[in-house]
């Protein structure tokens, strides 16, 4: 095939992107992150990231942060294994550790990378993986690569016990995985993580957990979704929590038993192969953690918002997602209306994305509204108002 012959495929396959209402655009913010966001010149009201706590712009995170570069410097300048595990890593992973109830922890660079990192290097030939048919990306692409490896890999349908359990016991894998997102990204829903931990004890499996969006939110004091749940520390549990969202900065750890962090320390690719992250940021997750513990009032905010955004959208024509979290999805449907309603709310002030597959099942595009407790009242009103007004002149019967 030549060149120009390849050239013109990918033209044609961003085209018809194009035509089935599917291209990605990005914006540049002209702001930090916030509740606010400048972008091409104008002021908007963002209901658009995963900073749940608004502690991305926190001032005693950047005071942290200033402080940590002045005394440690900007980068790691080499691999954690190598020469780039500062103090601040260190004190970042034991605090981690004990925030969480497990016996030790482990930094990656991203949450992406953590899942990368702990699925095959935990499971092989011979070994099966149980995952979630929402999950993340991550996942996927994590299981795809134990496959690669030789394990078998399976898909349940969501949130479904029952067919968990039948493939459990009827996989004759030496060892087996389940894994799952703790709160789906995409639908805001939480995974049934009692009864995962139930099968998991059952049949002798790991349970691996990314907590991506529950670390910080959920659970007494932020402590994750296995503390919303009230479920106790458990030894085959691998969990992974991400430290760019409610954390407000960036990076990701995996917290487990001694035995699999030294482990994941000694096999994981993602962890031994790459670069350490940034001194500066652990410096500013360590003030993030005490925020986070401190955060209740926060939280409370948080949900207030929550339950303003659903009781306003209430018996309108597009359908909210039963999502207890900050991530509510308003159900349109068509990519073309998903686009047409995101932009008459960009036109309106109000920036929400619109989330169209692969991101998520077909015929199943939305808006998908990312709260924060740096909103105020006032500006989830504003967004409930401007929905209501469009579905209705999209023809809602009320």
């Amino acid at each position: 095939m030549t060149r120009q012959a390849i050239w013109d495929e990918l033209r044609d396959e961003l085209a018809a992107l194009d035509r089935a209402g599917l291209r990605r655009r990005r914006r540049t913010l002209e702001s930090p992150c916030g509740p606010l966001a400048r972008v091409a010149g104008r002021e908007l009201v963002s209901f658009c990231s995963n900073d749940y706590l608004g502690l991305a712009s926190d001032p005693a995170l950047i005071d942290a942060a200033v402080a940590g570069a002045r005394r440690w410097g900007v980068g790691s300048g080499a691999s954690h294994l190598v020469s780039g595990h500062l103090a601040p890593h260190e004190a970042l992973e034991a605090r981690l550790a004990a925030f969480t109830g497990f016996a030790r922890a482990l930094l990656f660079s991203t949450g992406y990378m953590a899942n990368l990192g702990i699925v095959p290097a935990l499971v092989g030939r011979g070994d099966a993986v149980f995952a979630d048919k929402l999950n993340h990306a991550s996942l996927i692409d994590a299981a795809q690569l134990a496959k690669a490896q030789g394990a078998d890999s399976q898909r349940y349908a969501h949130g479904d016990l029952a067919a968990l359990e039948r493939q459990l016991a009827a996989s004759p894998a030496r060892r087996k995985l389940i894994l799952t997102d703790a709160v789906f990204s995409m639908d805001g829903d939480l995974a049934p993580l009692p009864g995962l931990l139930a099968l998991a004890e059952r049949f002798d499996a790991w349970l691996v957990v990314d907590d991506a969006h529950g670390f910080g939110v959920l659970g007494p004091q932020g402590r994750g979704s296995l503390a919303h749940f009230n479920l106790p520390v458990s030894e085959r549990v691998v969990y992974m929590g991400t430290l760019g969202k409610a954390a407000g900065a960036a990076g990701a750890f995996v917290a487990a038993s001694e035995t699999v962090i030294e482990w994941l320390l000694q096999r994981a690719r993602t962890y031994i192969f790459t670069t350490g992250s940034s001194p500066i940021v652990a410096c500013a997750l360590l003030a993030a953690l005490d925020e986070i513990e401190g955060g209740d009032a926060r939280r409370a905010h948080l949900w207030q918002l929550t339950a303003q955004l659903r009781d306003g959208l209430a018996n309108t024509r597009w359908r909210l997602l039963p999502s207890p979290t900050a991530i509510q999805p308003v159900l349109i449907g068509d990519n073309h209306e998903a686009l047409r309603v995101a932009d008459a709310l960009l036109e309106r002030g109000l920036w929400v994305p619109a989330i169209r597959p692969p991101t998520v099942p077909k015929g199943t595009a939305r808006l998908r509204v990312c709260l924060s407790a740096a909103h105020t009242a006032a500006q989830v009103a504003r967004l409930v108002d401007a929905l209501r007004e469009l579905a209705g002149a999209a023809g809602d019967p009320a």
